[in-house]
C-alpha cells in the first residue's frame, strides 16, 4: 500500500457536527460521504445532495464519487453521473447527484452514508493525429462484441 495522500478539508457552516469522510474497513477503497441534509427521493426523482464539505485535492489526483452498493441494492438509489469527478482545482462543496431507480420513495436522513469518495491518480493524455490505427483481434467490433453478441458497430 502506498502512503496516504493528504487532503485539506473544510467543514461548511451547518455541517460541523457531521463525521468526516472515513473508510469503513482497513482495506476499503472509498471514503463514505454523508448527506448534510435530509432528502426524499420519489421513484424516478433525482437530487443534488450536499455533503457539507469542501476539499483541496492535490495536483495529479482526482476524487471519484461512486455509488454505495448497499443503497443501490436495497433501495435502487445510485449516483446518476457515476463516477462523478472532482477535479484538483475545484474548491466548492461536494454535492452528490442521486437518482431513485426503485419503485418506492426513499428517505435519506441527514448524516446517512450516500456515496463513496475514491482518491485516484490522474494520467494526462496527449493526442497524436494519424492516418491509420494499429489492428487488433477485436478491431472495430464494439457494444457487446466481447461478450458473445455478434453485432458489429
Amino acid at each position: 500500500m502506498t502512503a496516504p495522500v493528504t487532503i485539506a478539508l473544510r467543514q461548511l457552516a451547518g455541517a460541523e457536527d457531521l463525521p468526516l469522510p472515513a473508510y469503513a474497513s482497513a482495506d476499503a477503497a472509498g471514503l463514505d460521504l454523508l448527506a448534510a441534509r435530509s432528502v426524499e427521493l420519489a421513484p424516478g426523482a433525482r437530487a443534488l445532495v450536499p455533503t457539507g464539505i469542501a476539499i483541496a485535492i492535490p495536483k495529479g489526483f482526482e476524487g471519484q464519487v461512486r455509488p454505495r452498493s448497499g443503497l443501490s441494492l436495497r433501495d435502487g438509489v445510485t449516483v446518476l453521473n457515476a463516477p462523478g469527478t472532482i477535479d484538483a482545482d475545484y474548491r466548492g462543496e461536494i454535492g452528490v447527484i442521486l437518482i431513485n431507480h426503485g419503485a418506492l420513495s426513499v428517505c435519506l436522513a441527514r448524516g446517512d452514508r450516500i456515496a463513496q469518495l475514491v482518491i485516484a491518480p490522474v494520467q494526462r493524455a496527449r493526442f497524436q493525429v494519424v492516418d491509420d490505427l494499429s489492428s487488433t483481434a477485436r478491431d472495430t467490433k464494439g457494444f457487446g462484441s466481447t461478450g458473445g453478441v455478434t453485432q458489429n458497430q
